[in-house]
């Protein structure tokens, strides 16, 4: 489901007036959703195992606090990449493959894509946690819920408002954002 943000993305780029350009600017984009996964499945999933170390041995109180620092580490982890990819920018996606055709596009897609980077890593972190709860059905609709959110806002922000490349990453954006919601809902209730 992670995936299909970016395949969603490519699809309705595709077929707009961005074309190739900007299928090309949106998959060199893509790497860098990948180290922020991986960052945040990394600290999710250690969580998530320390969590269920806790839970069998009924130990409430430890367990909350390695959530609280499982959420503190992915945020903190998420400005540090902010901090590194948002000054490199350029060099990061050139080093992906961005060509002097596709950089512009690709650079307008990724500086909406960085201002979500908090909510993202943190919902991929806190659905590692959902699951290991005992809750992976939650886990999966606050992902489906992320990705439906961006099928319908990518032809509205593409074709209707004519946002382009922006209008495709702020529906990602905005689609991980309730995603992120979502899981919040999850550890309020």
């Amino acid at each position: 489901v992670s995936a299909l943000y970016n395949i969603v993305d490519q699809i309705f780029i595709g077929n707009s007036e961005l074309s190739t350009l900007g299928n090309a600017a949106t998959g060199v984009v893509f790497p860098v959703f990948v180290i922020a996964q991986a960052f945040a499945w990394c600290i999710g999933d250690g969580c998530a195992a320390y969590l269920n170390i806790c839970q069998g041995r009924n130990d409430t109180q430890t367990a909350h606090k390695a959530i609280g620092t499982g959420i503190t580490f992915t945020l903190a982890s998420s400005i540090l990449l902010l901090c590194i990819f948002y000054p490199l920018k350029t060099q990061a996606l050139t080093l992906f493959g961005a060509s002097e055709n596709s950089i512009g596009m690709a650079v307008e897609y990724l500086n909406v894509i960085l201002a979500f980077f908090p909510v993202y890593m943190l919902s991929n972190m806190m659905n590692s946690v959902i699951r290991a709860d005992g809750s992976p059905a939650w886990a999966m609709a606050s992902m489906l819920i992320g990705a439906a959110i961006n099928i319908i806002l990518d032809p509205l922000f593409i074709f209707g408002f004519h946002w382009g490349m922006t209008g495709a990453a702020l529906a990602t954006g905005i689609g991980q954002l309730f995603a992120f919601l979502a899981g919040l809902w999850y550890f309020h209730h």
